[in-house]
């Protein structure tokens, strides 16, 4: 928090996201760019929602997202405002934070960071443009008709979802011997999970692979999660859309079980995790960008088409391999975008 020394008043910056058994797969924190009463009456707002915590946002994906707004018209700060809300990974806060957003009367809500924020949003009103990013077909989500013409309120970016297969074949490329793959899940991510679950069954069985789905959302439930693996020794560990908040604690632990895991986006290899392979989120928040312009502009989101990102980074982290004993084949260090030392 910095203080305005001419006016005196503290200015809030942004910050800158079991017991089973082996069978197939089958906010409170709110920050706002710029002081409302330092804002032109007619400076738009933009309401972003997002369901993790300012600490661990992104800031590459942010400034992404503001690079998007720029080509098409609006500067933060200048002729835009952007108000923030963080459910600090607490997805129940989403609602009432989207209410907050109708009651301010944003000019467009900004829903990413999976498909929870994007029906939230959804929820609390029909007539407020909302723009999202989404993992899963968002026809299939039921956020709209189609994707060249949404209908209704919401438009946004759909991010390809055959990474799931993608990830599990570069997972056996890495581990070839690999038959018993344990799935880390988070059930709060509900929409959009059963899909998940039915592509890696899909991809699993022609495989032989035995997996075993294990839920985990808080911390406790993180770590009795691998406590479990711990016990059960798989072969490798193959982690669903999760949230970036727990990137830490599940790269150590994966470590200190010596549990070799894939997972859908490169936070945590940055964290220490092994491998990612995933959506360039960074592409998609930059995408978002330019859909929430085109809206300020005048588009209707119902006649905007949904953007189909499939922007895809494999990441490998060379130094976690190592303290795994684990040897990184040639062919996948020659497909990855980038080798973490």
């Amino acid at each position: 928090m910095r203080f305005d020394r001419l006016r005196r008043h503290a200015l809030l910056l942004p910050a800158l996201a079991g017991t089973m058994a082996w069978a197939p797969v089958a906010g409170a924190q709110q920050s706002s760019a710029q002081p409302s009463a330092a804002q032109p009456s007619t400076m738009p707002i933009i309401g972003f929602l997002n369901p993790a915590s300012p600490d661990t946002a992104d800031a590459d994906r942010l400034r992404a997202f503001r690079q998007g707004l720029r080509e098409t018209g609006f500067v933060e700060g200048e002729n835009a405002a952007i108000e923030y809300r963080w459910a600090e990974n607490k997805v129940d806060r989403l609602s009432a934070q989207a209410a907050g957003f109708v009651r301010r009367g944003v000019s467009v809500i900004v829903a990413i960071g999976g498909s929870t924020p994007a029906f939230a949003a959804k929820a609390e009103t029909s007539t407020i443009p909302i723009v999202f990013a989404v993992g899963q077909d968002p026809v299939g989500l039921g956020l709209v008709a189609s994707l060249a013409r949404p209908g209704g309120n919401l438009t946004g970016v759909s991010i390809a979802a055959e990474a799931t297969a993608r990830r599990l074949d570069l997972l056996r490329e890495l581990l070839p011997a690999a038959k018993r793959i344990a799935v880390l899940v988070d059930p709060a991510n509900a929409a959009g999970l059963a899909t998940m679950l039915q592509e890696l069954e899909a991809a699993a069985r022609p495989k032989g692979l035995q997996t075993r789905v294990l839920n985990a959302s808080s911390s406790r439930e993180v770590d009795a999660a691998f406590a479990s693996m711990a016990a059960d020794r798989p072969d490798a560990l193959f982690v669903g859309p999760f949230s970036i908040d727990r990137r830490v604690q599940m790269a150590l632990l994966s470590v200190l079980h010596k549990i070799p895991a894939v997972y859908p986006w490169r936070d945590f290899i940055d964290a220490g995790g092994l491998m990612s392979y995933g959506p360039n989120l960074k592409e998609a928040y930059h995408q978002a960008g330019i859909q929430t312009g085109r809206i300020l502009k005048g588009a209707k989101p119902g006649d905007v088409a949904v953007v189909q990102s499939s922007k895809f980074e494999l990441v490998i982290n060379a130094s976690t391999a190592r303290m795994l004993g684990i040897t990184v084949p040639s062919t996948l260090r020659g497909l990855a975008d980038e080798m973490v030392e």
